[in-house]
């Protein structure tokens, strides 16, 4: 396994969460959530983020139903990381993210109570779960 680094991305239309990982640790940690409207970042701050961080590889959380069959979200998170490919030529790759929203709320209530629940943390913590199954998958696959 490499000791790189890598971006993950958790897609919303209003929000999209960001975490960095090491596949040394196989962790991740958030990073601050950008903005979104109706899915479109502002793409200058997605590249001050792959300047920053220059990963080797960015995961994008794929939201599918809980039987697996996709959705409208499903189809805009893959166009969302087939324009991250497109405009900056980063390898990408999509990750399951189902229950992740839900992992992420009980993740940062543990650690804070209401206060921890603002949105856009949640979005973040929700990247950082997307990057540790992403290396999870990894390490099972090998």
């Amino acid at each position: 396994m490499s000791t790189n680094t890598i971006l993950g991305f958790d897609f919303g239309t209003k929000s999209i969460g960001v975490a960095v990982g090491q596949a040394i640790t196989g962790n991740a940690q958030p990073l601050k959530a950008i903005k979104a409207t109706d899915g479109t970042p502002d793409w200058s701050l997605i590249e001050a983020l792959l300047k920053e961080w220059q990963p080797e590889l960015v995961v994008v959380g794929l939201p599918l139903n809980m039987d697996g069959t996709e959705q409208e979200m499903t189809q805009r998170a893959r166009k969302f990381a087939n324009r991250i490919h497109g405009r900056f030529g980063v390898p990408i790759t999509t990750q399951d993210e189902r229950l992740t929203t839900a992992d992420a709320k009980s993740r940062l209530f543990e650690y804070g109570g209401y206060k921890a629940l603002s949105k856009g943390q949640i979005d973040s913590v929700s990247a950082v779960l997307i990057v540790e199954s992403y290396f999870e998958n990894q390490l099972f696959s090998e």
